[in-house]
């Protein structure tokens, strides 16, 4: 054929999967090579969404009435891939198709889920219809251009116009929205409202991990269950994923943890799973000024890098003042505790507390055999909590601590990255309701750094450390008792 006649076919064979889904994916995408991972095709949970979305087109009683979708699962099961094949479907099948995609945040959006749109759309048969752009998907149809078009939109329950505006009278729209659960319900009933015209084919899909047991997104699998076509994804059961992990995941939190039962059996938690510390609280905290905090014990604190891309941080606490000593990376044990020594002289601290898991062990030995001991205190994060029908263990429960210091207010240094490792965790809670932070490890996975100084700040609660009674005593160690024990304060 000539290029004419080849582009012409091309036109007709795409214009047959009009309500073909998975056709159209089939046919469209490069599958079984090495741009998509030698993959056969859309995973199997992947085709029963698209099927059912064809399914729902393909039946004239049905067709022009909203089809809606809800999908809750775990990790790692191939959302994004999905979104992006439907996205790549929707705009080459219909003319003029509008396609609006938000998520969670502006973060998730263009940096996780915008990308992943790109790379499906680069590798379909048809790819030189469409102009790729930083937020957007056009047409190259000319005349087309506003018309036919994906929008990546972040969304603002103060600036909902971009929801209000979704109307394609006689033609398709698409609404996506990427990680569901934490979207607010006011954009949910925004777009419900917007989404009534008449003899159009209308598809909305929510999906995500379901990290809140409130909400809009709850409620399409449960109030409004009858409106949604839903779908509860296990990742043991999706082909491809890894199932090591997940092994991992029920050794560490167990398998009926909130935490496995979001990020693997994709169910609901018994309470709310999400962000531990709020950030209004934490940049409230950047703007506090402390006062009349000199006369309380200062407690030097240090978290130890276990790797290259990790920072070994010194912190110092006094009452409610929190300074970052210092922050290094690629840091041996000896040199870490050089400087903690240096620290220790300069500020003559109550107390010192070190992360001794790990290589944080090899810090305390050094510290311990140039004579430091009395006053030096081991952290051990997986240790059961002293409040054990509240916290899942030690870490959780300093953080906690911290967190309920933060309310009342601290004085923190006015340094965003502290507000990014101070709000970056997330919570759950234990089969027997305690409350279960997120593992460093996996906080890299969801590919966030690991809260280095906020672990060091969190720290500085793990001892109850008083304030001597006098100011000079002939012992240069004072001896107090202190939470889970008996303390000694370094003078």
């Amino acid at each position: 054929m000539k290029p004419g006649e080849l582009a012409a076919q091309l036109v007709d064979d795409i214009k047959a999967f009009r309500w073909d889904p998975v056709g159209f994916i089939d046919y469209a995408l490069p599958w079984n090579s090495q741009d998509v991972s030698g993959s056969a095709g859309p995973r199997s949970w992947q085709r029963q969404v698209l099927q059912t979305i064809g399914d729902h087109l393909q039946n004239p009683l049905t067709r022009h009435q909203p089809c809606n979708i809800a999908v809750s699962s775990g990790h790692g099961i191939g959302k994004s891939s999905l979104i992006s094949m439907l996205i790549a479907w929707a705009m080459s099948t219909s003319a003029d198709t509008r396609v609006v995609i938000t998520s969670n945040t502006e973060g998730q959006l263009r940096t996780k889920s915008w990308p992943e749109i790109n790379k499906w759309c680069r590798l379909l048969i048809n790819a030189s219809w469409f102009n790729l752009g930083a937020t957007s998907v056009t047409a190259k149809a000319k005349g087309h251009e506003r018309l036919w078009r994906t929008d990546a939109i972040s969304w603002s329950e103060n600036n909902v116009e971009a929801f209000h505006g979704l109307h394609n009278l006689g033609k398709r729209i698409l609404l996506v929205m990427d990680e569901a659960s934490s979207i607010s319900d006011r954009i949910y009933e925004v777009s419900e409202g917007a989404l009534t015209d008449k003899d159009t084919e209308i598809i909305w899909i929510v999906c995500g991990n379901p990290t809140l047991n409130t909400g809009r997104f709850r409620e399409c699998f449960g109030k409004f269950k009858h409106r949604w076509k839903t779908f509860q994804i296990d990742s043991r059961n999706v082909e491809g994923t890894n199932l090591a992990l997940f092994e991992q995941w029920a050794q560490d939190y167990g398998e009926d943890s909130d935490f496995f039962r979001v990020r693997v059996k994709g169910e609901f938690p018994r309470a709310s799973s999400a962000q531990f510390i709020p950030n209004d609280v934490v940049a409230a905290c950047r703007r506090y000024k402390a006062e009349s905090y000199k006369h309380m014990p200062k407690i030097i604190s240090c978290d130890v890098a276990r790797y290259g891309a990790n920072q070994t941080v010194v912190v110092m606490r006094q009452g409610r003042k929190i300074e970052i000593l210092g922050k290094y990376r690629n840091l041996d044990t000896v040199a870490t505790a050089e400087r903690i020594l240096q620290f220790k002289e300069q500020h003559q601290p109550n107390a010192i507390i070190i992360d001794a898991d790990g290589i944080g062990a090899g810090v305390v030995d050094q510290l311990a055999s140039r004579g430091l001991s009395r006053g030096l205190f081991e952290f051990h994060g997986g240790l059961p909590a002293h409040d054990s029908a509240m916290y899942f263990n030690r870490r959780a429960e300093v953080w906690g601590l911290m967190r309920d210091a933060l309310k009342a207010n601290i004085e923190l240094p006015d340094d965003p990255e502290i507000e990014v490792d101070l709000c970056s965790p997330q919570y759950g809670f234990s089969n027997k309701g305690q409350i279960q932070l997120e593992k460093k490890e996996d906080m890299v996975r969801r590919g966030l750094a690991s809260p280095d100084i906020a672990d060091a700040i969190a720290y500085s609660f793990a001892e109850r450390i008083l304030a001597a009674v006098h100011p000079v005593v002939s012992n240069p160690c004072q001896y107090s008792p202190g939470e889970g024990g008996q303390r000694w304060m370094m003078r």
